[in-house]
């Protein structure tokens, strides 16, 4: 833990690390290390017994199935045994001289899976499926890369600029480049090209301009180049002995091109609508953004970014309301906001970006619905480093009347007792809701039973995890491992446009784990469905109303329970549908 002591932490009221109540929480903390490591390599003790030993929810789905229900599961393992066989078991031609990109297996690669996985009766059924809620989204990465481009084409006054020419090979690949608003017309036919020795730095030039004099094939060269910049092309991910930390520098370069693009009121609500709307037709009902708040966003016209992010929140509620209005998302229940913060910055920005979510929260109470930190786990601060500023944070919301509660990334790693890995013990003691990933929480069967005991769920976002060199393919991702321990997983798509999905959605999550895990069938996937559910956070809640809503589930009088309801009667339908489209596969008739 930091150790830095500075004079404004104590006048904000900063606990130090040196506190009576610090070290008893770290006490707590390497007490629950020890005793999780006896778990590990020694008896189970008997208090635990009754958490391992608890039936799944998964078993009790399936026994509450309709005849309908499994008559239409029986249907769909059907459909993908034979794909199994007929689709995923060749080779398209020239193995040899393409092994790459030629080979196929149930479980292949998603780069590799993708172009052919969307043309399958599979995908079809996939497609069509009630999915409940989408719980694990990074906002700025879901928009679809394409229209951004378009929308940054189409918009008057959008201007690039770079800190330095772009010259070499190196510098298309990884030059920090920027898009910005300006009133005032800049460049003419004498200013240099951004791809010239002699641009002067940070000079403004109209994409137009840019794109024309761009010296590989212009402005259609210029929107590849572009496009490859927003996003982990194939090429990157299939490159997974360079290890986890390079992949993470080529995503994290996609961020600050992409939000320079979007940050600005046209462009962002015009992504807004169709990323809606794209959500609500892959049988998404409800979605809870997460978007780091270190962007500049501009109101449209203005040259000067806002101070604070109450108008780009505006934005974002005035563009979900809209959207509720309209025929297409009549039966969207609504979009909320995760507020996170970089987990590698320092004490005092993250303090700032406390009090202005608390801010924000007070302004948009039904916007705001929790706190997390993001960035690579590996490379930014452990959760133990910032627990003064998080105890501070608690502290402060319920000075100022506000339920912001943990919704914490920890495990997104492949460490084994590192302090990346120990991410996991602080976010269950912190008191987190839910588990953004939690890639390596298979390891830690105590952590295991104390997440099944105080009802948090995993977030699971199997393509991410692939595609950022955590797992391989499908087949060796730790979803099983948690699934047969009866742990509550939802499915999340993560950064479906940064990661080359190509659609919003959750259909190609969904599609890759029922495809690639012979465990996981329809019902499995329901079930998973379901859970996004009951851990969605629809409303304001405290720790007790949350966890019990959570328990009662479908029994329960709350909203969850209501929804619930609706979400059986969307599957009962779905179900009835699979069974008259794909009769022939039906072995009962």
């Amino acid at each position: 833990m930091g150790s830095e002591d500075h004079s404004w932490e104590l006048e904000e009221g900063i606990p130090q690390v040196e506190d009576p109540f610090i070290q008893q929480y770290l006490k707590g903390r390497d007490a629950l290390i020890v005793e999780e490591q006896k778990r590990r390599h020694g008896k189970t003790p008997e208090w635990a017994l009754d958490q391992v030993l608890n039936s799944s929810l998964d078993a009790n789905f399936r026994k509450s199935l309709s005849p309908i229900a499994a008559r239409a599961c029986k249907i769909v393992s059907q459909i993908r045994a034979r794909e199994q066989r007929e689709l995923w078991t060749h080779v398209l031609g020239d193995a040899a001289a393409h092994p790459s990109e030629e080979i196929l297996f149930p479980g292949v690669m998603f780069q590799h899976a993708k172009r052919h996985m969307e043309r399958t009766n599979m995908w079809k059924i996939v497609e069509k499926m009630p999915k409940g809620s989408l719980l694990h989204a990074h906002m700025d990465a879901m928009f679809d890369i394409d229209f951004l481009i378009d929308q940054a084409f189409k918009t008057p006054g959008i201007h690039l600029s770079a800190p330095k020419p772009l010259i070499a090979p190196h510098d298309y690949d990884v030059a920090p480049v920027a898009f910005q608003f300006s009133s005032r017309a800049q460049g003419n036919s004498e200013t240099p090209s951004l791809w010239s020795e002699a641009y002067e730095p940070s000079t403004l030039i109209p994409i137009q301009a840019a794109a024309d004099s761009f010296p590989r094939d212009g402005e259609a060269g210029f929107r590849e180049w572009l496009k490859s910049r927003c996003m982990v092309m194939p090429e990157h991910s299939y490159h997974h002995h360079h290890g986890v930390d390079a992949i993470w520098s080529v995503f994290s370069r996609t961020f600050p091109i992409v939000n320079s693009i979007l940050m600005y009121e046209p462009i962002l609500r015009a992504c807004l609508r169709r990323m809606l709307a794209e959500l609500s037709t892959d049988g998404i009902r409800y979605v809870e953004f997460r978007i780091a708040f270190v962007f500049e966003y501009r109101k449209e016209g203005k040259d000067v970014p806002e101070e604070s992010y109450d108008e780009f929140c505006r934005i974002v509620d005035e563009e979900v309301t809209n959207f509720k209005e309209t025929e297409e998302g009549k039966n969207f229940y609504e979009a909320r906001i995760i507020w996170t913060t970089l987990r590698r910055s320092s004490n005092a920005d993250i303090v700032d970006s406390m009090k202005e979510c608390i801010a924000v929260k007070q302004s948009f109470p039904d916007l705001i619905c929790g706190f997390d930190l993001v960035g690579s786990e590996d490379l930014g601060r452990p959760l133990v480093d910032i627990v003064p500023m998080l105890f501070w944070f608690r502290k402060r919301c319920a000075e100022e009347g506000v339920d912001i509660p943990f919704f914490f990334h920890a495990g997104e790693c492949l460490g084994d007792g590192d302090e990346t890995d120990h991410n996991l013990f602080d976010a269950i003691l912190l008191g987190t809701r839910r588990i953004g990933h939690g890639f390596s929480l298979y390891k830690h069967p105590l952590l295991i039973d104390l997440v099944k005991d105080k009802k948090i769920l995993v977030e699971c976002c199997p393509i991410s995890n692939e595609i950022l060199r955590l797992t391989s393919s499908i087949k060796s991702h730790p979803l099983p491992a948690l699934l047969s321990r009866g742990v509550p997983v939802s499915l999340c798509n993560d950064d479906p446009a940064i990661l080359g999905h190509g659609k919003n959605g959750l259909t190609h999550d969904f599609w890759q784990v029922m495809q690639g895990l012979e465990n996981v069938d329809l019902a499995g996937l329901a079930m998973m469905a379901q859970n996004s559910i009951r851990w969605s956070c629809y409303e304001d809640q405290s720790t007790a109303e949350w966890k019990a809503e959570v328990g009662d589930g479908v029994l329960g009088n709350g909203v969850k329970a209501a929804r619930l309801r609706e979400w059986l009667s969307d599957f009962e339908k779905f179900c009835e549908w699979v069974v008259l489209e794909f009769a022939e596969f039906d072995e009962d008739d």
